[in-house]
């Protein structure tokens, strides 16, 4: 980056977690704890998806690639955050912090149209039921996956076109585990106004947009449900339970962060940890928990193995 030799910061401080060894060693084994079962959770999902022709559905194709992009949310920041918690020094350089802002909005963005793209698929599949198979056939989700990757990326990149040509001059200290965009923009030499305008509206028009696009469509969903009876519904209601409850905890954070992106609480970093570390585990615990389809799937692969 050609920038680099115009700004005195050529690295990063990242204040991280805790100041305290022993909370540090705390961190360091419960979070790669939650790091490995939350990629090996979401590699399991990717396994049995494509491994099960029952589960070759819209459904189940689009959970596929939303377990392939919290794979990808977990290896954007945690992995230099465990390393970090066994030295004294962490430090990271200009480049590596904008590499993180650039793949942190990313895949963020791309999981929030693909969140939206799974509660359509909810839609058809319960409002339109005879039409579903008509509708929601591979041709669109593939449409689906590729327009959550480009929207995601050209958020990404409208972040990083503004953060990337700052002048930082110095202090150089990210009170954070991580590079994000309202952290950095605090440390260049500038009045900043404007572009924390831009942040907000950025980051805001997607969340929100997506969000409420995901309240309509579930609450639609939720009234057709309730005029069926009992015994049709369970079945709809507990996938439906699985969506909302993804969508809650992973929309929480990401409201919280960009209604004041610009002035940080001592909670928000913890905040941060569940956001990039503990969000990825949810698809594993809450499809595999809630959807009798895809445990019967693992069950399946499970007796596979232990006969062969």
């Amino acid at each position: 980056m050609a920038h680099t030799n115009e700004s005195m910061v050529s690295e990063f401080v990242l204040l991280g977690l805790s100041d305290s060894w022993e909370l540090q060693i705390f961190f360091f084994v419960i979070f790669s704890i939650v790091y490995v079962a939350s990629v090996l959770g979401n590699i399991v999902i990717i396994v049995i998806i494509s491994s099960d022709s029952h589960l070759n559905s819209p459904m189940y194709f689009l959970l596929s690639n939303l377990s392939f992009i919290d794979i990808c949310q977990s290896n954007f920041a945690t992995p230099k955050m465990l390393a970090d918690f066994l030295v004294e020094h962490k430090t990271i350089s200009f480049e590596g912090c904008m590499a993180q802002i650039f793949l942190l909005h990313s895949f963020v963005g791309s999981e929030m149209i693909l969140l939206v793209a799974m509660a359509y698929d909810r839609f058809i599949a319960i409002c339109k039921p005879l039409h579903y198979s008509t509708i929601m056939n591979r041709r669109l989700c593939i449409i689906f996956v590729s327009i959550s990757w480009a929207l995601g990326i050209l958020h990404s990149v409208i972040h990083l076109a503004f953060t990337v040509d700052l002048p930082f001059c110095g202090p150089n200290e990210i009170d954070s585990f991580f590079c994000d965009v309202p952290l950095v923009i605090k440390l260049a030499c500038m009045d900043t106004y404007e572009m924390e305008i831009v942040t907000l509206s950025n980051s805001g028009l997607i969340s929100s947009s997506c969000f409420l696009a995901l309240i309509v469509s579930y609450a639609i969903i939720l009234i057709t449900v309730k005029r069926w009876s009992s015994s049709r519904s369970t079945k709809a209601l507990s996938t439906l339970t699985a969506h909302i409850t993804v969508v809650i905890l992973f929309f929480g954070p990401c409201i919280y962060f960009y209604i004041w992106p610009f002035s940080r609480l001592s909670v928000d970093k913890f905040i941060s940890v569940f956001y990039t570390v503990c969000a990825p585990l949810l698809n594993p615990i809450v499809y595999s928990l809630r959807n009798e389809d895809f445990k019967s799937a693992m069950r399946k692969l499970r007796n596979r193995h232990v006969n062969s």
